[in-house]
C-alpha cells in the first residue's frame, strides 16, 4: 500500500454495527487502564517543559511541574500535530479520518448553521457543518465508527470529563454517550465555554437558565462555591474513577479540560503568582489558567498512584490545536508570536497553529525521560490507543486514517518516514493572521508544502531547518514544490475534500497540482 498516499487506510467495513474483542494472545494478563488528557488551545510552549532544543522565555515563565512529572516518566513527542481548530481535531481523534476526509474543517456549534465568516474572493464549501456520528440520517454529517465503542465492547469502562465539541446541537453526536461513553460529565455540542467562574454558575442564572450556547451543563453542585471549572471536572473525574475501581475491569478516561480556551479567565489559586513575576493581568489570567490545567494533571496522577494503579495505566497528553495567537482581547505581547519560536497560531497552517505538546506513558513500554523527534497526527491516537488496550480484531464503517504509534513508542520503528501529513482548511476563521484561511498543506519528511486557494500561491519550508517557517524556499524547489503539489492534490480528490468556488464565475478553486 503506498503510505504517503492512503495514510495507511484501513478497509471499509461489512457493517455499521461496532465490533472488538480483545487480542486472542493477549492470554491472561491484566489489559492497561488509559487516561487521554486533552487540553483546549494549548500551545506547543504552554508549558515549563521544553519542547524545542532549547529553553524559551515561555518555559521559564510558565509552571507545568506535573507535565515535567509526566515526561520523566515516559515519552515527549518534539513533533506531534493535529488540526488547526478543535473540531476538526476532535472528529479525527473520535473516528481515526484525517479532517480532508471526513470534511469537518471549521469548528461546529448549531445545526445546519455555518461559523464561516464572507470572503470577498471566494464561497466556502458545503462542509460537514453538523460534524460526526455514528449513526447516518443526520445532513452534513460523517460517519465513522468511535474507538471508545470499540473499547467499551471489548470490555473497558468508558468515562467522558469535559469538553466533547464532536457533532453540533440536535445532533446524535453532539452526546458523547452516542459515543460508547458510559459516564458523560459536562460534554455537549459546545466547543467553549461561557465562563470558567462558579461565582457566575458557569454560565446559568440563578435559577439554572443558561445564558449561553457555551454554558457548561452538569456541575450545579459546585454553582456559587467558588470551585473554578477545571478543579470541578478534575473532582468529578476522580469520582468517576473511585466508582470504576469497583468495576474489576479496565477503565478509559477521556479528560478533555475546556482549559485553556477562551475567555481567560482568572484562575485565582495561581493568578498573583504570575502577577508578581512581572506578567500583564492577561498573561497572567492565561499562566493561571495553565498551572491550573496541570494541577488537574497531577491529581490523576495522584490517584493513579495511591490507588496502586501506576504500574497498569497508561496516560497520554495532547492538546486539540495551537495556542491562541490572533486576538489582542485576550493576550499580550506580539500578536503571532505567542508560540515561538513556532509562527501563528490556532487556525494557522504554520507549525504554531498545528504543533502540540504530546506526552505518553506508558509502563513498561515507555523508556523514562525519553524523547521522539518524529512526527505524528492526532487521528494516530485512534489505532494506537486500541492497540494498547489489546483490541487488534474490529471493523469499522470507514477508513481509519491513523497510524499506530506504537512502535516509536517502544522505539523498535519509525512511522513517520515516508509518510504524508496532510490538512485541509478551506474556510474563512474568525480572526486573520499568517497561514490562516482557504488553504491546505502537506508534510513530507523534512519538508512541508502549504497552499492558498483563494491566490494561487505556494509556500515550501524545511521545517527542521526553519522550525518558524521564515524562508520560503518553493522558488528554489520547483521539483520538490512539484512533487508535494501532486502528492497533495491526488490525496484531497481520493478522499472526496472540499475546496472553495470563485464568487467571480463560480467555478472550483484549482487543486493544488493544477496551478
Amino acid at each position: 500500500m503506498n503510505k504517503s498516499l492512503a495514510f495507511a487506510a484501513a478497509s471499509l467495513a461489512v457493517t455499521a454495527t461496532a465490533t472488538a474483542a480483545p487480542n486472542d494472545n493477549a492470554g491472561s494478563a491484566r489489559r492497561p487502564n488509559i487516561i487521554l488528557f486533552l487540553v483546549d488551545d494549548m500551545g506547543w510552549q504552554d508549558t515549563s517543559l521544553p519542547f524545542w532544543t532549547e529553553r524559551t522565555q515561555y518555559n521559564k515563565v510558565y509552571e507545568t511541574p506535573n507535565m515535567e512529572r509526566l515526561a520523566r516518566q515516559g515519552m515527549m513527542f518534539t513533533q506531534a500535530y493535529a488540526a488547526s481548530v478543535s473540531s476538526p481535531s476532535r472528529c479525527s481523534l473520535i473516528t481515526g479520518a484525517n479532517n480532508a476526509r471526513h470534511r469537518v474543517t471549521n469548528w461546529t456549534l448549531e445545526r445546519d448553521k455555518s461559523v464561516d465568516l464572507p470572503s470577498d474572493v471566494v464561497n466556502c464549501p458545503d462542509w460537514n457543518i453538523n460534524g460526526v456520528s455514528q449513526v447516518a440520517g443526520t445532513p452534513h454529517t460523517y460517519v465513522g465508527t468511535s474507538f471508545v465503542e470499540l473499547l467499551r465492547h471489548s470490555g473497558y469502562h468508558t468515562i467522558h470529563c469535559g469538553k466533547a465539541h464532536f457533532g453540533a446541537m440536535d445532533t446524535p453526536g453532539e452526546n458523547p454517550t452516542h459515543w460508547g461513553f458510559e459516564v458523560n460529565i459536562a460534554g455537549h455540542a459546545a466547543g467553549g465555554l461561557a465562563t470558567y467562574l462558579s461565582e457566575l454558575n458557569y454560565g446559568h442564572t440563578k435559577d439554572g437558565k443558561p445564558t449561553s450556547l457555551m454554558s457548561i451543563p452538569g456541575l450545579e453542585k459546585y454553582w456559587g462555591t467558588g470551585t473554578f471549572v477545571t478543579e470541578a471536572l478534575t473532582k468529578e473525574a476522580i469520582e468517576a474513577l473511585d466508582k470504576a475501581k469497583k468495576y474489576n475491569q479496565p477503565f478509559f478516561l477521556y479528560m478533555s479540560h475546556y482549559a485553556i480556551h477562551i475567555p481567560i479567565d482568572r484562575d485565582e489559586r495561581f493568578f498573583s503568582k504570575y502577577v508578581r513575576k512581572g506578567l500583564s493581568d492577561k498573561e497572567a489570567a492565561y499562566a493561571s489558567l495553565i498551572e491550573g490545567m496541570d494541577k488537574s494533571l497531577g491529581d490523576l496522577m495522584d490517584w493513579v498512584e495511591r490507588n496502586g494503579e501506576k504500574d497498569n495505566t497508561i496516560i497520554l497528553f495532547m492538546s486539540d490545536n495551537g495556542g491562541l495567537a490572533t486576538n489582542p482581547t485576550w493576550r499580550d505581547g506580539e500578536l503571532f508570536h505567542q508560540n515561538y519560536p513556532l509562527l501563528s497560531g490556532k487556525c494557522s497552517l504554520y507549525e504554531g497553529g498545528i504543533r502540540e505538546p504530546m506526552i505518553v506513558s506508558w509502563p513498561g513500554v515507555t523508556r523514562a525521560g525519553s524523547k521522539c523527534d518524529k512526527y505524528t497526527m492526532i487521528e494516530d491516537f485512534y489505532p494506537t490507543i486500541l492497540e494498547m488496550a489489546g483490541v487488534n480484531k474490529y471493523k469499522t464503517v470507514a477508513p481509519v486514517d491513523g497510524l499506530s504509534f506504537v512502535p516509536m513508542l517502544r522505539e523498535t520503528g519509525d512511522t513517520s518516514k515516508g509518510r504524508a501529513l496532510v490538512w485541509n482548511f478551506p474556510n474563512v476563521w474568525g480572526n486573520n493572521g499568517p497561514g490562516i484561511n482557504l488553504n491546505c498543506a502537506i508534510r513530507k519528511d523534512e519538508w512541508k508544502l502549504i497552499y492558498y486557494y483563494d491566490t494561487g500561491r505556494k509556500e515550501l519550508f524545511n521545517i527542521p531547518a526553519d522550525i518558524s517557517e521564515q524562508h520560503n524556499v518553493a522558488a528554489e524547489h520547483k521539483d520538490i514544490v512539484k512533487r508535494l503539489s501532486r502528492e497533495l492534490g491526488e490525496y484531497l480528490r481520493r478522499v472526496g475534500a472540499q475546496r472553495p468556488t470563485f464568487k467571480s464565475d463560480g467555478k472550483p478553486c484549482p487543486w493544488p497540482d493544477e496551478v
